[in-house]
């Protein structure tokens, strides 16, 4: 290895732009020193460091993920001549950019020792400020040879000579850091020999053990019952795929994350495609029955841990004809590994179903779209691009890798004047650029091919974070024509740039090795990506026509930089070539986006407007999110409006003024000043008022002195608010007062028209039911996609509701619009993982009747006789709303009589198979056309059972002849999960339940309330005029079994099953995501969706890749 530094006077030349001469770069800012503490559920620290030093505008946040992930640990010298662990973000800076600087400054990168420094000065100011940060692996792995001395056994790694390219085995494990986040190796139809199937396990664990993920095209694996060579027949590809996820399961991602990140590609003409769409929704049955005996529901529980696929993301890659036979209602070819002629056919309506389905039912498989993968791709002569990384913005050649580096975008925003500041933007592209290709040049890599490849086409990965806030900002909602348009300006001026400096390289250091090869068609598209830019329809070779950036909507400020920058990168290409074959994608920046402090990740819009921040000594406070004040201001509002508006979506953190529960109505019940103290000191973190309501908050005098004893306020449900004699109305009043709502709508002052502007990834709070649509993610991603050499790492969240069809047209739409990859996640598709638009907080009817005088107000000097229907209601109503009593509810319920059915009567006969389990669900109806009674009939099925099931639909009959709404029985049965269950066949729209009972319930909601978003298929135009008009003949009414109005039938709620201390211990913060579990390292609930995975906001824990 060269160690004398060399410099060229045609190569990088570096001004200042930051940084000052003579002033050393981390002089510029002012630092302070923080504890860093993570604790568990249970309250114990999981890691603790003391004086962690870092900038002063960092949040806690930033300072753990720093303090607990990025920290080198151990073998650092110290300054008693002992070694330790790093602990200011000033050595992580100066380790990186000097590592960086000292590789560039040996192979004559720098035109001279000063623009070296420049480079380095740049960089570590960069990083202190937040202004970008490379992925995780650098953070790892890079400076701590070249700074520190730190050496260790060689792992097996590769590196490729830097003048010859000759592939040589690494001597230690630091000298050459691992740098690269992604990874896609390939694998041979063999068992055991290199390259083969056993062999991908090494190479895979080789790159897990680092904290890199890795994908793999699996295509190559004959199917099952293909023949063997040596005679008899494979196994076929689905149990080897089960053995690379157990492995790949029992490694912890760079010995921190939960567990490898890994991403398995199938092309859709395999023989085993339909097995390997329908694996993970098969396995989650699997799951489904081992919970129901018993076992735990955690991801990280039994039932999971016992059947396969959990470890990796899945993804069908699916050619342009395909949906040409989608189109044609034709058959899909499934062709033999071993022969190539195809081997059987199957409807490719069938295949397209089986992945809606499936990926409706579990989230998996993702989609990526082969023919515009591959119609973009820059080096076709190296062979095809069959896979990606496992967050799917990494897509190029089997056995190459790809580094990472992101720019926190609002740090080049300028919130007053509400531009970027562009020339900003591409210096920083260009400095970044340089240190994602030293990195290529100083990386060793997991096998011999890899290193050659990466040598022979030095792919990058330069991206951004934080677009969503900057739109939040600017007063622009995320889905609208300016929010595309401004995303597809932004990443045009970042591609082009790094594009453009790629060729400034080639100038002095020659272009990639097979660039030449590839020339012409690195050049084609080249040029497409610059007809994108100008929006001109001259694209060569594209089969779909991509997004481009539309100048009506583009501010001219972005749009020139925007021309001119893609100008440059192919005059410069042409005449230099490039050093790179790739440049850019968008990652997920899931942990260094919190070292950043960014808002939003990647190209994804906020997840919550109000969220929790960190106190360095322990606990959170509740603060609105940064962008939404500024985005207010933008939009003209008045400091005062602006307060309020905030005030409403986090709440004003005290009880002084608050509607019904205030200082005063609190000192007339008996609290002291002191009790009062005690409760405002926990309402700044309180999630609700409830939770700073309670024994531990208020000591056992308090509680006694209010006069409740010790058996009273530490039973189960105990709710001292309510017990005090406030009713459900007057603790949501306050509720909403103390502890905000969190969401915008219905802000006083608010106009309707800027709500959009405030829209999130997910509903924000519990009366927020506004969020971003998912083909406003889908614009958004093609907005940015041509102007990618890569593709774009973001999952698409769907609500529960979403059914088969809003799949296929998700899915449809995304290749409509040129996105290379797809992947969507519906709420609560998975057992593991609750719905996230679900309290936790249940509530009970536990007050005494204290005041009937209230409850009928003025009518009560009337005679019992003069008062009317509609009076007796709303007084039966109000006083059902404030009793706890069950024997007064029971008293009241006597009162009703039961409707009896009349001897001939009507209604329906439904025959249907639910995983495979043939019933008749008979129905009987009032002469108005209303529900009356139901019979299930099993075919059949143990006598037992059917026994069960006639003495449940007596019950539920019973219950709809004594009033008790219909679509009460829906809700509370729909979506219950017992065997049989799965696949619905013999009804028109219910496709799938997850038991006997949620179909029978579906069936009646559809057929009885008209509840279509209950059903898969929804009716057509026809169907639903033919429903209304039965309906209207009917006379459908909500409630026909008495004469009692729905409104006056009271809503029972379910007993509340856990303290307030304990609900406190187990509450999701809002803005959380609701399909995530608790994080595995810290116990938190603030986790969030983070491309495919989920990333921990409280201690940085990722659950797949770092």
């Amino acid at each position: 290895m060269n160690m004398k530094p060399q410099y060229k006077k045609n190569a990088l030349k570096f001004k200042r732009f930051n940084t000052k001469d003579g002033v050393a770069a981390t002089d510029l800012y002012n630092y302070e020193y923080r504890t860093s503490v993570i604790k568990n559920p249970a309250g114990d620290d999981v890691f603790k460091m003391d004086n962690v030093e870092v900038p002063a505008d960092w949040s806690q946040v930033a300072t753990d993920i720093l303090a607990q992930k990025y920290f080198r640990k151990a073998g650092v010298p110290q300054p008693d001549g002992t070694t330790g662990s790093e602990t200011s973000v000033k050595q992580v800076a100066h380790r990186l950019a000097d590592c960086w600087k000292t590789w560039g400054e040996r192979y004559g990168y720098f035109a001279s020792k000063k623009d070296a420094q420049v480079f380095y000065d740049e960089l570590v100011y960069s990083i202190l400020g937040q202004m970008a940060a490379p992925n995780s692996p650098q953070w790892f792995n890079t400076g701590l040879h070249n700074t520190y001395g730190i050496t260790g056994k060689a792992q097996g790694h590769s590196y490729s000579d830097h003048e010859t390219g000759e592939v040589m085995k690494s001597t230690s494990a630091y000298e050459r850091p691992q740098p690269h986040a992604c990874f896609i190796l390939s694998v041979d139809d063999d068992l055991v020999n290199e390259g083969g199937i056993m062999d991908l396990w090494v190479r895979e664990a080789r790159i897990f053990k680092y904290g890199s993920g890795v994908g793999t095209n699996f295509s190559s694996i004959r199917g099952a019952n293909e023949k063997l060579s040596g005679g008899g027949h494979s196994s076929g590809l689905m149990s080897f795929l089960k053995i690379g996820d157990r492995a790949a399961g029992a490694i912890k991602s760079g010995g921190t994350t939960r567990r490898a990140a890994k991403m398995v590609c199938l092309d859709l003409d395999h023989p085993e495609i339909l097995s390997f769409i329908n694996w993970k929704k098969d396995e989650e049955k699997k799951v489904k029955a081992l919970i129901d005996a018993g076992y735990d529901s955690g991801y990280e529980g039994e039932a999971y841990a016992t059947v396969s696929g959990q470890n990796s993301n899945n993804s069908v890659r699916i050619p342009n004809k395909f949906f040409e036979a989608l189109k044609n209602d034709g058959e899909w070819e499934l062709i033999s590994r071993t022969n190539g002629k195809p081997i059987s056919t199957v409807s490719a309506s069938k295949v397209w179903d089986d992945i809606s389905f499936a990926a409706w039912a579990c989230a998996d498989p993702g989609v990526q779209y082969d023919t515009t993968i591959n119609e973009w791709h820059t080096c076709p002569e190296g062979g095809r691009i069959n896979a990606s990384n496992p967050c799917s913005e990494y897509m190029f050649l089997d056995n190459t890798a790809c580094n990472l580096a992101s720019l926190n975008l609002r740090k080049y925003f300028n919130e007053e004047t509400k531009e970027f500041d562009v020339e900003a933007i591409e210096y920083a592209s260009r400095l970044w650029t340089v240190v994602l290709e030293i990195s290529v040049l100083m990386a060793q890599f997991p096998s011999e091919e890899v290193a050659r490849l990466s040598y022979q086409y030095r792919t990058l990965g330069l991206g951004y974070a934080n677009l969503g806030s900057v739109l939040m900002v600017s007063g622009i909602p995320y889905d609208s024509p300016e929010a595309f348009a401004i995303c597809g300006a932004v990443t045009a001026i970042l591609t082009g740039t790094s594009y453009a400096t790629s060729a400034e390289m080639a100038s002095f250091m020659g272009a990639f090795d097979q660039y030449e090869t590839n020339k012409e068609h690195m050049l084609r598209v080249m040029k497409n990506h610059r007809y994108a830019a100008y929006n001109l329809d001259e694209y060569d070779g594209l089969s779909i026509k991509p997004v481009g950036i539309d100048p009506a909507y583009c501010p001219e400020y972005l749009l020139s930089p925007a021309t001119g920058a893609w100008d440059k990168a192919v005059q410069w290409g042409e005449k230099y070539g490039y050093r790179n074959a790739q440049t850019t994608v968008i990652a997920p920046t899931g942990t260094i986006g919190l070292v950043m402090d960014c808002d939003t990740t990647g190209i994804e819009p906020d997840f919550a407007l109000v969220k929790f921040k960190k106190l360095s000594g322990g606990g959170y406070f509740k603060i609105v999110n940064q962008s939404v004040p500024l985005a207010l201001e933008t939009l003209g509002y008045s400091a005062t409006e602006v307060e309020e508006i905030v005030n409403y979506a986090k709440g004003h953190a005290t009880l002084k003024g608050a509607p019904a529960v205030n200082h005063e109505t609190l000192l007339a019940k008996g609290f002291t000043m002191d009790d009062l103290a005690k409760v405002e000191s926990g309402l700044l973190s309180a999630f609700e008022i409830s939770f700073a309501f309670n024994h531990w908050v208020l000591g056992e005098e308090a509680m006694n002195r209010l006069g409740f004893t010790s058996e009273q306020y530490e039973a189960d449900g105990f709710n001292l608010l309510r017990a005090l004699g406030f009713s459900k109305k007057d603790i949501s009043l306050a509720n909403d007062y103390v502890c905000g709502t969190m969401t915008v709508e219905g802000a006083p002052n608010l106009k309707d028209e800027h709500l959009a502007v405030f829209d999130c990834a997910n509903k924000c709070g519990e009366k927020g039911e506004r969020y971003i649509h998912a083909h406003g993610h889908i614009k958004m991603m093609a907005a940015a996609q041509p102007f990618l050499s890569g593709a774009i790492s973001k999952t698409i969240n769907l609500p529960n509701e979403a059914t088969e069809e809003d799949i296929k047209s998700c899915y449809q739409l995304s290749w409509e619009l040129g996105t290379k990859a797809n992947a969507l996640y519906r709420d609560g598709s998975k057992l593991s993982q609750p719905l996230s638009n679900k309290s936790d907080v249940e509530e009970t009817e536990d007050d005494t009747i204290t005041a009937v005088d209230n409850a009928v107000g003025s009518a009560g000097i009337l005679n019992i006789d003069e008062l009317t229907q509609e009076q007796v209601l709303e007084a039966a109503q109000k006083i059902l709303d404030n009793s706890k009593s069950t024997e007064f509810m029971r008293q009241l319920s006597g009162i009703v009589e039961r409707k009896k059915l009349p001897w001939k009567r009507r209604g329906f006969t439904q025959k249907a198979k639910v995983g495979g389990q043939t019933l008749f669900v008979r129905t009987g109806e009032y002469n108005d056309g209303t529900l009356g009674e139901i019979f299930i009939d099993m075919h059949r099925e143990g006598a037992t059972f059917r026994s069960l099931m006639n003495c449940f639909s007596i019950a539920v009959s019973i219950g709809l002849q004594y009033g008790v709404p219909l679509d009460e029985y829906v809700s509370k049965f729909t979506f219950t999960r017992f065997e049989p269950s799965g696949m619905v066949e013999g009804h028109p729209n219910i496709k799938n339940s997850t038991s006997i009972i949620d179909y029978i319930f579906r069936l009646l909601g559809f057929e009885y309330l008209n509840r279509t978003d209950l059903v898969h298929i929804k009716p057509t135009k026809e169907e639903a005029q033919e429903s209304l008009a039965i309906a209207k003949a009917r006379k459908v009414q909500d409630n026909p079994a008495t004469t009692v109005s729905k409104k006056s039938v009271p809503k029972i709620s379910e007993p509340q099953t856990a303290t307030a201390g304990a609900k406190a211990a187990t509450q999701q913060p809002t803005g959380t995501v609701g399909d995530a579990l608790p994080c595995t390292n810290c116990g938190s609930l603030a986790l969030v969706r983070n491309g495919t995975c989920h990333l921990c906001t409280n201690c940085g824990t990722t659950t797949g890749c770092s």
